[in-house]
């Protein structure tokens, strides 16, 4: 196995690390960001606003993978820090069973449920018909969502962050391909462009499930492997069914709001359809240093390297505020000529309710950076239900302020976006606080 995180300059291979997962899920983002940038500028805001109301959604329900598969991840570097192969293969078959299984039932439901989905979301009547069309192809990506994210965990647990970004940078261009073949010249409307995401979609899955198999031989299991013990799939569980907890309530709590946007009408809708793609490119690459910052933290804690993740806090802290202060500048400055890259110049208030979305938002990036390093150490060091907590204290506080503020004519709809910050600094006070007073206790390596 390569990629031994206990080693070297601390922030050198922190950093080299990161790299690759922050270009592949910024990658990863060019699946509904092609769908929303093609349908915005060739099929017209209604369009616009179906295919971002759908994109919240399947944010939420991949969430529901990801977070198993982030919280398998966990355990799978702390078992490759102990240097304990077999548990790391145990883990590998009871979390692919575990994870595969809920992959289908989430799949069944999303089909059964697709209706009651659509009146969740208070979809305006004029756009149901063109987001049904688009959830009915879409939803059968959600298998793929999970080989992709499973397979990319594993290797990323075990140091190989290069492999998954290879495979997403491939289906990312072919995403694109299809996307313009399917809605500019066959016509295929927003059914297209959902056809050319789940088609890439399975490129990647198939993709890094197959390049695991053949170049990675010590990853392999055997029957053995899924004769599993109760302490495995217990760890497994406890790791995955919490971090799956925290990253649902979070994407739950999106939708939520999503809802609440869509009762504002098809003009807020589709300025935040697309404002929000901006936001998620924004801060993505600080979320995603954040889960190498977990897995580097993970690793170290299973070999008892105390003063490596003492050095990691120190140095991933200051990285993250440094970019988010960068990343805050431009999007600010910037903010209406991103916009028209995804509406066009004619759709005045569309751009101008983005704009004033951005503003807000682009200002407090730094709280979303802070909050993003809390997850992953708490997950590594083994609370993944602190995690959870902070999930609530951020997400409760922006969904009841949202509903309270723009409820009140003075705010509006501007009472959903200056909410967001403020459930960012609760839970980023909230776990800075909980480090400081269980410090000690989190680190007990000495």
């Amino acid at each position: 196995m390569r990629g031994d995180l206990t080693k070297g300059p601390v922030m050198r291979t922190m950093l080299i690390f990161a790299v690759p997962m922050i270009l592949g899920n910024l990658l990863q983002q060019c699946y509904n960001v092609a769908d929303t940038l093609i349908v915005g500028r060739f099929l017209g805001a209604d369009a616009l606003a179906a295919v971002g109301s759908a994109y919240t959604l399947m944010t939420f329900l991949t969430s529901i993978l990801l977070g198993l598969c982030m919280g398998s991840g966990a355990v799978f570097s702390i078992c490759y820090g102990q240097k304990n192969e077999e548990g790391l293969k145990e883990g590998i078959a009871a979390s692919f069973l575990l994870i595969g299984v809920i992959a289908i039932l989430l799949n069944v439901l999303s089909f059964a449920g697709l209706d009651w989905i659509i009146v969740f979301l208070q979809v305006p009547k004029e756009i149901q018909g063109m987001m049904r069309e688009y959830l009915w192809v879409i939803f059968w990506g959600i298998g793929a969502t999970f080989l992709y994210n499973y397979f990319a965990s594993l290797l990323r647990a075990v140091g190989n962050s290069a492999a998954p970004l290879l495979f997403l940078a491939a289906s990312a261009l072919l995403n694109i391909g299809l996307d313009l073949w399917f809605v500019v010249g066959l016509k295929r409307g927003v059914a297209g462009a959902a056809e050319a995401t789940v088609i890439a979609q399975y490129v990647s899955g198939a993709g890094i499930g197959i390049y695991t198999w053949v170049h990675c031989p010590e990853l392999h299991i055997g029957l053995r492997h899924f004769r599993i013990k109760r302490k495995c799939i217990q760890q497994i569980a406890g790791f995955s069914v919490l971090t799956c907890v925290q990253q649902s309530v979070m994407n739950l709590g999106i939708l939520m709001v999503q809802g609440l946007v869509n009762s504002f009408g098809t003009t807020i809708m589709a300025a935040f359809a697309a404002a929000v793609k901006i936001d998620s490119f924004a801060y993505m690459p600080v979320q995603d240093f954040g889960n190498a910052f977990s897995t580097f933290i993970a690793q170290n804690y299973g070999a008892g390297e105390k003063e490596r993740i003492k050095k990691g806090v120190k140095g991933a802290v200051a990285v993250s505020v440094v970019f988010c202060i960068l990343i805050s500048s431009a999007v600010w400055l910037f903010a209406e000529p991103l916009m028209l890259l995804f509406v066009s110049p004619q759709e005045t208030a569309v751009i101008a309710e983005g704009v004033r979305y951005l503003h807000i938002e682009g200002a407090f990036y730094c709280g979303i950076g802070c909050l993003f390093l809390l997850y992953g150490l708490y997950r590594a060091l083994g609370k993944p239900g602190m995690s959870v907590v902070l999930t609530v204290i951020s997400l409760g506080t922006r969904v009841v302020l949202a509903y309270i503020l723009s409820a009140v004519p003075a705010f509006g709809v501007v009472g959903i976006w200056w909410s967001v910050p403020i459930g960012w600094a609760l839970a980023d006070a909230a776990g800075l606080f909980y480090y400081a007073v269980k410090k000690d206790r989190l680190l007990p390596l000495d």
